[in-house]
């Protein structure tokens, strides 16, 4: 049987790629690795680090779109502007704490600025929306991290599978 290929779209927010003054690195690697993973890249978008539009873009994705899976990258640093932690929050029906806090713990072993990382991951309906940093290194880094376990918390999501049992698949590196 082949494997599910997960709904998954990619929204980049960066004030500076939105206005072409920048070119954003980050989305395409995602991009890069996802599909490498095997699973389908829907949807990749650009958005200025403007709160109320990053809401209704993640909205749309999950309730209209119905993905799997939104990744988000960029706006989870201290800068005044960085809101895709809050933005992500506010759509989410419920929290998933655990993918933020692994992608954070084990950042922390990478560099101490991790500390420094604000994003979330959370649950709206049926799909899952995590919040990768900016940084093509920590995007690449973070993936290796979650990926292992990113597809079996999918399934029980959307109910391909039931089961949490067995063994739990280590971090590997991404290239």
């Amino acid at each position: 049987m082949e494997a599910y290929r997960w709904r998954t779209a990619i929204v980049t927010l960066s004030d500076k790629g939105y206005h072409g003054e920048r070119e954003d690195k980050s989305g395409p690697l995602i991009q890069e690795i996802m599909s490498e993973e095997g699973y389908d890249i829907v949807e990749n978008v650009l958005l200025p680090d403007e709160q109320d539009m990053i809401e209704r873009e993640l909205i749309r994705l999950s309730d209209e779109e119905h993905m799997d899976l939104i990744f988000t990258t960029g706006g989870t640093g201290f800068a005044e502007r960085d809101r895709t932690p809050e933005a992500t929050l506010h759509v989410g029906d419920r929290n998933a704490p655990g993918i933020a806090d692994a992608i954070r713990l084990y950042s922390l072993q990478v560099t101490p600025r991790a500390m420094l990382g604000r994003g979330v991951s959370v649950i709206r309906g049926k799909t899952l929306i995590v919040n990768l940093p900016g940084s093509p290194k920590a995007v690449r880094e973070s993936l290796g991290f979650i990926l292992p376990s990113l597809g079996h918390g999918l399934a029980i999501l959307t109910g391909r599978e039931a089961e949490c049992g067995g063994p739990a698949p280590r971090h590997r590196q991404v290239q």
